[in-house]
């Protein structure tokens, strides 16, 4: 199983990065984990759009979904077209951006299916298995296992009994980590902090932390600096082209 990073911002894109979205390779399958926005340029640098097998949607949020547009345009009008893309989401999460789209063969293009809270499908020879986080929406945070190696995403959410299990001895966590301070504001609760994140990484003994969903135009490197020697996973920070694989 290979992660990378295609991008790592929280709440919108910058010049450096676009947001949300990660691929994962495994078993002959390339499964995309959140398009959010500005994100469709890079990952095209990796794979081409038809070569994605499967969409998985944390929530409803522009800065996770935004660039399935474009990725489903250029599945839909490109010749000859790709068949309808496997798409998992929450209920109701990409009506708003999908019904954005007039044109009938993009409408077309996504085989949309949804997932609640425990939901859990094979892809390929991957299993994936989706947990409820609490934040400002519906978000699943899900785990993805191919028998060897696991990988955990929260998506966004602030803290919770249920990233215990979701990344219960993971390979790799991806945290969200947006706040590098303490959250006081109307988003306590909902989005999780850089020593939150780390605590319940740590916590459900995963053997390596990649924070990610960052504020914009914040360093998150000396944040981590000390932890680094203090936590017993290996951490770092989400960056455009980083590539995470079991024991590299």
């Amino acid at each position: 199983m290979r992660v990378t990073v295609i991008g790592g911002q929280g709440a919108w894109p910058t010049q450096e990065a676009g947001c949300s979205g990660y691929l994962v390779e495994a078993a002959g399958q390339k499964i995309l984990v959140d398009p959010g926005w500005a994100t469709f340029q890079a990952l095209t640098r990796l794979v081409a759009p038809t070569d994605i097998d499967t969409v998985l949607v944390s929530h409803s949020h522009p800065d996770h979904c935004a660039d399935l547009l474009p990725l489903l345009r250029a599945r839909a009008l490109s010749a000859p077209a790709a068949d309808p893309l496997p798409v998992y989401a929450p209920a109701g999460a990409l009506d708003n951006l999908l019904a954005s789209d007039a044109v009938g063969a993009v409408q077309r293009a996504a085989e949309l299916m949804d997932v609640v809270d425990g939901s859990s499908m094979r892809i390929g020879a991957v299993d994936v298995t989706f947990a409820e986080l609490p934040h400002h929406v519906t978000n699943l945070g899900m785990r993805l296992s191919d028998g060897a190696t696991t990988v955990s995403y929260t998506g966004d959410g602030g803290p919770d009994a249920a990233v215990a299990e979701l990344a219960a001895a993971a390979d790799l966590h991806i945290a969200e980590a947006t706040y590098p301070d303490p959250i006081t504001d109307e988003d306590a609760g909902l989005l999780t902090d850089v020593a939150s994140a780390i605590e319940q990484g740590t916590a459900a003994g995963a053997r390596h932390i990649l924070l990610t969903h960052l504020w914009p135009g914040l360093s998150y490197d000396h944040l981590i600096h000390d932890r680094r020697r203090e936590t017993l996973p290996t951490l770092s920070v989400a960056s455009p082209g980083f590539t995470w694989e079991p024991f590299a």
